[in-house]
């Protein structure tokens, strides 16, 4: 995911974070562009009638986050839980680096915006993973290329918590600390829900952070549909890497069909599209929401 220049200057799944982080004025710009991003993507969720809304919901202050507030032009993103595609396309649409009229072709016949991560379709996307567990091992290649090649690229994976189900993202994990690959950053949707089930009745994988300790990385733990809360990870990643050649893993604890109550904290809402009166109360609980984080008058 390529930058544009435009730049604004604990632990619970959704309230504000306890140390804060940013200027309040970056949390207002943050919590605008997430607010417009939303809207597009459940605009394309219905007009496809496809589902996997809950898995954008989960995510989208994470990648707003990235996109806004962290990333740089010549920094590269893989969104290794691909199911939430939709998200990203609105979101490269928000930036100016996708033509919005290829939102309304989301999920169709001969789309460039399909289900899942296209291949060699989208600069911004430089891999195709709808296949999960995958996306942090693209990652450790291409920030061990970078930095035998002494290039100053970072690179950014959000995979779900579902994907540490698989071996391959132990793999990569131990192969970044082993390597100390600093030019890493790899943030976990925490949601504690995947396909079949709550993680940990699927299988258990807690206690998630001081496994990672274990393997190497500096852990942070964020609230990650706060902005104040993952502004204040960013600044204490940055802070490590100063000063430690060591990976970095923020565990950001979501919540599934995050801001949307019929859908939120469900299964259901993995694999679910939404009727007319869904789409309404969707679309009413998101402006809600928004005026409340933002202090406004929602009507």
């Amino acid at each position: 995911m390529s930058l544009d220049d435009e730049r604004p200057e604990a632990d619970d799944r959704s309230g504000p974070g306890a140390n804060g982080g940013g200027s309040s004025t970056e949390q207002a710009r943050l919590a605008a562009r997430v607010f417009s991003v939303k809207k597009r993507f459940l605009a394309m969720y219905k007009r496809a009638n496809a589902g996997h809304i809950g898995s954008s919901l989960s995510c989208a202050e994470i990648l707003v986050f990235l996109k806004y507030a962290w990333m740089r032009d010549d920094d590269t993103f893989i969104l290794s839980k691909g199911h939430a595609v939709a998200a990203l396309y609105s979101l490269l649409v928000e930036a100016n680096l996708l033509d919005p009229r290829l939102l309304d072709t989301f999920y169709g016949e001969g789309t460039l915006l399909p289900a899942l991560p296209p291949v060699n379709a989208i600069k911004e996307l430089p891999f195709a993973t709808g296949s999960l567990g995958h996306g942090l091992s693209l990652c450790a290649g291409m920030a061990l290329g970078a930095a035998l090649n002494r290039r100053p690229r970072r690179f950014f994976c959000l995979t779900s918590d579902g994907e540490l189900d698989e071996g391959s993202i132990w793999e990569a994990a131990l192969f970044l600390a082993h390597r100390k690959l600093d030019n890493v950053v790899w943030l976990i949707d925490r949601n504690r829900l995947q396909g079949m089930g709550g993680t940990e009745d699927v299988l258990a994988l807690e206690p998630v952070d001081a496994k990672l300790r274990a393997f190497g990385f500096h852990v942070v733990v964020a609230a990650g549909h706060d902005f104040a809360s993952l502004l204040a990870a960013r600044d204490e990643c940055l802070r490590v890497q100063a000063t430690r050649k060591v990976p970095v893993a923020i565990i950001a604890n979501t919540i599934k069909g995050h801001g949307i109550r019929y859908m939120q904290d469900t299964v259901a809402s993995h694999y679910l599209p939404m009727d007319d009166a869904q789409y309404r109360q969707a679309l009413d609980d998101l402006a809600s929401a928004h005026a409340a984080a933002t202090g406004r008058d929602a009507g």
